[in-house]
């Protein structure tokens, strides 16, 4: 790609600036209410220790494949697998309509995360008004609340008639959703360098940080050392279980956002001189330690409360909006740490969302020659139409994004990359700007191994009911 493209093209404008924002797209709800309820359901290190595995082989592999795609291209999805099927075969129109499936599954993907991130909006201000706190260790009125706020319809009629019974919009929170997608789209108005970059550089350092306190203090309270022993178990045993194997793949999977689109777009804004590797074994590296703090969070302060009782919980949004509002209001300076906590899932919830979001944005002012506000506004405005729609089915509309189309678009990348594209081109593009050349096996390793586990994360995603 010529360099006059890139020059014109908004980017990222700092290492850091690039790293911090691939985290943020990394760090979400699959760290923050899954990983820690995986290692604890599976005994801690027998969990880990596969987890950090399949960490080892996606960061060394498939992250640095779609980093390279999206800066080989200087473009999306749609534009780095057009520019593949064009190496191979002289046509580049096969390879854009593929690259509209993981377009599609990130703006699908992204619109779940709308209707959840109201949910977080609301028990962040909550927290910080003190109204959580109030709520105190009476389940009935902790579960009232998110009931409220997240009512689910079994059937379509049940959910027409919370859409009726409440004007067409008046399902759950959506004041709350408009708020959260307003703020998460602001942010994508000012682009890529002055918005995105700058929000990541402020929120990233924040979210650790304030994590890092969680944890020290929790570590003070008597109670929290049931916590610790149950990260750090191993149960050779445990190891031989295929289930831990396939949960801690999917896990180490989509925790690492790689599904051919976000880190395809955020890819196509860094600059030719970037090391490439590196910045994939940073990106790993920090979402792993922040699922970690997560579990160390998390985990110890449910055994303050709950002592041996955490066996029995159970993931997903009941885990961060019910049993968790219920284990902070129990403990000492429950208040502040509930705050605390849940301003950190805000920064998760929006750099995820912002992430998701700029897939479909920049597909618009690629293809349709948009400037950025006007993308940026259509996209919200379809996204937050259907999001108000699907609220009684957020759940299965997450479930059918994470467990197909998700893996399906990470699995097409992977194909694109290392077999499609003429091996010597890929491996230029890995290269360039590297400190030192890709470790020899990586071309192979990626190949036959990262691109057959993506379509085995298809295929046991399916059949265990979603792995991610």
């Amino acid at each position: 790609m010529a360099d006059t493209t890139l020059q014109n093209r908004d980017g990222f404008k700092s290492k850091w600036g690039f790293i911090l924002a691939c985290i943020g797209s990394a760090v979400g709800m699959g760290n923050i209410w899954r990983f820690p309820i995986m290692v604890q359901k599976f005994g801690g290190l027998t969990f880990l220790l596969p987890y950090f595995i399949f960490v080892v082989l996606i960061g060394s592999t498939g992250v640095i494949e779609e980093f390279a795609l999206g800066r080989r291209a200087a473009a999306g999805p749609v534009g780095a697998f057009g520019m593949c099927t064009e190496e191979r075969t002289g046509k580049k129109t096969i390879g854009e309509a593929i690259g509209a499936i993981p377009i599609i599954g990130s703006m699908m993907l992204a619109i779940g995360y709308t209707v959840v991130m109201s949910w977080i909006f609301k028990y962040c201000w909550m927290g910080i008004s003190g109204s959580l706190y109030a709520l105190g260790t009476d389940m009935g009125a902790i579960g009232g609340t998110f009931g409220a706020a997240a009512p689910e319809a079994g059937t379509l009629g049940e959910a027409i008639g919370m859409m009726v019974s409440g004007g067409i919009f008046g399902v759950g929170n959506s004041v709350w959703l408009i708020v959260g997608l307003v703020v998460s789209l602001a942010i994508m108005a000012m682009g890529v360098a002055s918005g995105i970059e700058k929000a990541n550089k402020i929120m990233m350092p924040l979210l650790f940080g304030l994590f890092v306190c969680l944890g020290v203090y929790i570590f003070t309270l008597p109670g929290s050392s049931e916590g610790y022993k149950y990260i750090f178990t191993l149960d050779p045993k445990g190891l031989l279980n295929p289930q831990v194997w396939v949960f801690a793949f999917g896990q180490a999977f989509f925790s690492l956002s790689v599904a051919g689109n976000g880190s395809v777009i955020y890819g196509s804004y860094l600059p030719k001189d970037e090391d490439i590797p590196g910045s994939a074994r940073n990106v790993a590296l920090f979402d792993t330690m922040a699922a970690l703090l997560a579990a160390f969070v998390i985990i110890p302060a449910m055994a303050v409360v709950l002592g041996e009782g955490i066996k029995d919980v159970s993931g997903g949004p009941g885990l961060m909006f019910v049993y968790l509002v219920n284990v902070f209001n129990a403990m000492p300076g429950g208040r502040i740490v509930g705050m605390v906590f849940y301003i950190c899932v805000l920064f998760a919830g929006v750099s995820s969302i912002v992430n998701l979001y700029e897939a479909p944005v920049a597909f618009l002012q690629e293809k349709l020659k948009m400037k950025r506000l006007p993308a940026v506004a259509t996209i919200g405005v379809i996204g937050c139409i259907v999001a108000l729609l699907i609220q009684p089915w957020t759940s299965q509309w997450m479930d059918v994004v994470s467990i197909y189309i998700c893996p399906l678009g990470a699995m097409i990348a992977g194909i694109m990359f290392f077999w499609v594209l003429k091996k010597e081109t890929a491996l230029d593009e890995v290269n360039h700007g590297a400190k030192k050349p890709i470790f020899s096996i990586f071309y192979p390793l990626g190949k036959y191994v990262y691109c057959i586990a993506a379509l085995l994360a298809l295929i046991l995603g399916a059949f265990y009911g979603g792995i991610g």
